[in-house]
């Protein structure tokens, strides 16, 4: 028996069922941009040689290379983190009109409390919004079982599901039994049908069809197995979803609970018989009031939900007996040590930390972007000063410009860049704008848990690829001033951004250092510095870099496990007490 015969039972996360779900569902194609808390449903689906996987420039590029292949008869997800739904939304919002061949399945994978993230949108709002159908799971093994309930709705209906999954669901663990990989037949392919497939035109006709779909769904919904009722003991009654389940029922083990794994449409009927069974029903459900605001409209007025409950951040066993039991949570333990902070922080030797030296000297004002290089807004560096949305920085810093503000840098990763800087960067230049932009190029998709992307020459799966040419792809654009820069060595980095910042017009420097966790990186040998002692005036300016290799105290000192010589600190030093190890 190997680790993935079926019948085997193995502890796995969230998302790693999720990709087991997709092999067993028989699904041809899968395409994704890394984002947590979806990330490793791609990389784990990687693995399995039936599915072609992919990563692609950004969330609509995944969608639309989904919806071709779904449209094509075969079975196809796309993932992504929450507001990876947001970019593919001008797809997704109208992909239901003309409805799919194939099964496809779009996966949202939400993060309530915000762990790793810049909002905390509630994408259930979506399924509504856009017509479709939701399935939430709430643990491993829901998560993997589930997946293969997606795709059969979406073709009973020739629709587009989308699959609901939160932070907990993704990365919690729990025992998975696997099954067998179905070997899908679709009778059905693509048949050109003008009046059916291009939206633009014939929307009005399409929307009623929708319109009447919708209705069938709710229909059917009704006696949907999976949307079920828990009898219990209690007086207690629960409407549940979700993570959200696995919380009610370790405080309420007895109750009688409607478990719901089909959450758009709802049951209506279903629910209405329920909370008239029962004097009060707690509706429990993270972030917004989704199932509770549907179940009051309908004139159901014994429900108890968000007048307890926060509207904000992950909930937990604790959450709920405080909400229902005025109970006080469990005491953090944390108050009792006197643990020392962590704060967030670029890595030692992280060539991010270079470039922001030399921003931080030319006194400019830095828009920054989503990825590793957010973390410069943070002392002792604060280095960035704006960071909203994947690809907003060059944006900004032209909105800057034309509102009047000088000396204004926008600061893009080689991934963002890709995903949704390109954009901006053209409107700078047809726009005659002024606007420098750093591209901080570490060759790979940091933050995420260093993924490849078409910049690092790689594939998914690690075989080589045509890597893209930035430099090239910046001069077509229209961009005459472009630099590469070494953020090592720091006379060079700032003289670069001085150079653009006297340019006129448009310019745009380039990092050329790449991650020390990148591909290749982290084994290299590295020859850590040391501080002399007998030269150090204590003045600090090395601690001012804000790395973490060089360590707090009126004396510091550098750990030498942790310095991968960079030089930085070195730099920074003026009496020369820094030096390499061995070279003094």
């Amino acid at each position: 028996m190997t680790l993935t015969s079926p019948g085997q039972r193995m502890l796995m996360a969230g998302n790693n069922a999720i990709a087991r779900g997709a092999y067993e569902a028989g699904v041809y194609f899968a395409s994704g941009y890394p984002g947590t808390p979806s990330t490793e449903i791609l990389e784990v689906i990687s693995h399995y040689p039936e599915i072609r996987s992919q990563w692609a420039a950004n969330e609509k590029v995944a969608f639309d290379e989904a919806m071709g292949v779904a449209m094509s008869g075969k079975r196809a997800l796309c993932s992504m983190k929450y507001v990876g739904l947001n970019v593919a939304a001008d797809s997704f919002m109208v992909f239901p009109f003309a409805g799919t061949v194939g099964g496809f399945v779009v996966i949202s994978a939400d993060d309530p409390g915000m762990y790793s993230s810049q909002n905390e949108q509630d994408n259930r709002y979506f399924a509504r919004m856009a017509q479709v159908p939701m399935i939430e799971p709430s643990d491993p093994q829901e998560a993997k079982d589930y997946l293969k309930l997606a795709f059969e709705l979406s073709e009973l209906f020739s629709t587009p599901v989308l699959y609901r999954t939160s932070m907990r669901v993704s990365h919690s663990k729990g025992v998975v039994t696997l099954g067998e990989r179905l070997e899908v037949k679709n009778d059905r392919s693509f048949v050109k049908d003008v009046p059916n497939w291009v939206v633009p035109i014939f929307a009005k006709s399409l929307r009623a069809k929708l319109d009447a779909k919708m209705a069938r769904m709710s229909e059917f919904v009704e006696s949907y197995p999976f949307n079920w009722i828990e009898e219990g003991q209690s007086k207690t009654a629960i409407i549940t979803s979700g993570a959200s389940y696995t919380y009610a029922k370790e405080i309420f083990p007895d109750a009688t609970c409607l478990k719901l794994a089909l959450t758009n449409p709802l049951p209506k009927q279903k629910i209405v018989d329920f909370c008239a069974r029962h004097e009060q029903v707690y509706v429990i459900e993270e972030l917004e009031p989704f199932l509770e605001e549907q179940i009051r409209a309908w004139g159901i007025t014994n429900v108890i939900g968000k007048e307890r409950l926060p509207r904000t951040g992950e909930y937990s066993p604790d959450v709920l007996a405080k909400a229902f039991l005025s109970e006080e949570p469990i005491k953090d333990f944390t108050n009792e040590f006197d643990l020392i902070s962590r704060p967030p922080q670029l890595c030692p030797g992280c060539p991010h930390r270079g470039a922001y030296l030399a921003l931080k000297k030319a006194g400019v004002l830095v828009t920054g972007d989503i990825g590793c290089y957010t973390l410069g807004a943070l002392p002792p560096l604060g280095a960035m000063h704006t960071s909203f949305c994947m690809g907003a920085s060059i944006g900004n810093a032209f909105g800057f410009e034309l509102g009047g503000m000088d000396k204004v840098v926008a600061v893009i990763g080689d991934s963002t860049f890709i995903h949704g800087g390109i954009p901006p960067l053209i409107d700078v230049v047809y726009n005659g704008g002024n606007t420098t932009t750093v591209i901080l190029d570490n060759r790979t998709t940091g933050m995420t848990g260093h993924q490849e992307h078409p910049a690092t020459g790689m594939t998914l799966q690690g075989r080589e690829a045509p890597r893209l040419d930035l430099v090239a792809l910046i001069k077509a654009i229209g961009v005459e001033h472009v630099q590469v820069a070494d953020p090592f060595k720091q006379k060079d980095m700032y003289q670069a951004v001085q150079d653009a910042l006297q340019h006129e017009g448009p310019s745009v420097i380039l990092t050329n250092r790449p991650c020390i966790f990148a591909r290749g990186e982290k084994n290299r040998p590295k020859t850590p510095y040391v501080i002399q002692e007998d030269k150090c005036t204590q003045c600090g300016a090395c601690q001012r870099v804000g790395c973490p290799a060089v360590l707090p105290g009126k004396q510091p000192r550098i750990d030498e496990v942790s310095c991968t010589g960079c030089s930085l600190c070195a730099q920074a030093c003026k009496f020369d007490a820094i030096a390499l190890k061995g070279v003094m």
